[in-house]
């Protein structure tokens, strides 16, 4: 997430002290990524450095105010006509606990994954009931409809991006059931192979027969997991859109 830029972008409607950026930046991405006064100073500080704001007096409280310099509008446009990069992506903390979980002693993995899967549809839900509220909001109008406009925004992507998760922790947890039935049909293919070459026992050949069927029974691996999901979340992810 870009403070900077974000700082940028408000400053450009006027100069701006301190605690009311924190407070804009709050009210237009829903406190989705909260902000404490010492890290909007730094950042302040840092632009100021680069040319990019410079300190331009007091309001009537005696604040500090910062304005946007010529520098910093050429950074801003900049940063609004590139792409975000997605070639370095972000570390996802999920994405590495299900890598370690694999193989890791005395942990299942599909533990992870249904306690996983159960905080994700919550927080869908939770979601979409804040993008009703922000709708109401837009519809209404009003002297914030702006705020409102880009946190609904927000909140839409939060929604997909939740959605997207769901979906792939069902993927994760279908993927592993169909590796472990791979390598339980190996493993008996491995030991009648080793049966037939040591010419197995009187009778072996009936006992073999029924023991190979046993293991390669449908083991419900090519059926989709069954989501712990309650039935209400995907209702309201779908009228998300």
């Amino acid at each position: 997430m870009s403070i900077r830029h974000g700082l940028l972008a408000l400053l450009e409607r006027g100069p701006r002290y301190g605690s009311q950026l924190r407070t804009e930046f709050e009210s237009r991405t829903g406190s989705t990524w909260p902000l404490n006064v010492g890290q909007v100073y730094t950042t302040l500080n840092r632009l100021e450095r680069d040319g990019m704001v410079a300190q331009g007096g007091e309001d009537a409280a005696g604040h500090a105010l910062y304005a946007i310099t010529d520098s910093g509008r050429a950074e801003l446009r900049t940063w609004f006509e590139k792409p975000v990069d997605r070639t370095s992506p972000a570390r996802d903390e999920l994405a590495i606990k299900l890598a370690m979980a694999v193989g890791a002693s005395g942990v299942d993995i599909r533990d992870v994954i249904q306690s996983q899967r159960r905080h994700t549809v919550k927080a869908m839900q939770d979601y979409t009931r804040l993008k009703a509220q922000a709708l109401i909001a837009v519809e209404s109008g009003g002297a914030r409809e702006r705020d409102d406009v880009a946190w609904l925004l927000v909140l839409e992507q939060l929604i997909f991006q939740t959605e997207a998760e769901a979906r792939w922790l069902d993927h994760c947890e279908s993927r592993l059931i169909r590796l472990s039935a791979t390598a339980a049909d190996a493993g008996s293919a491995t030991a009648t192979t080793t049966r037939a070459a040591t010419g197995g026992t009187p009778g072996g050949a009936a006992g073999d027969t029924a023991e190979a069927s046993t293991a390669t029974a449908p083991t419900g691996a090519d059926t989709a997991p069954t989501r712990t999901a309650p039935p209400e979340a995907a209702s309201p992810v779908a009228g998300a859109r």
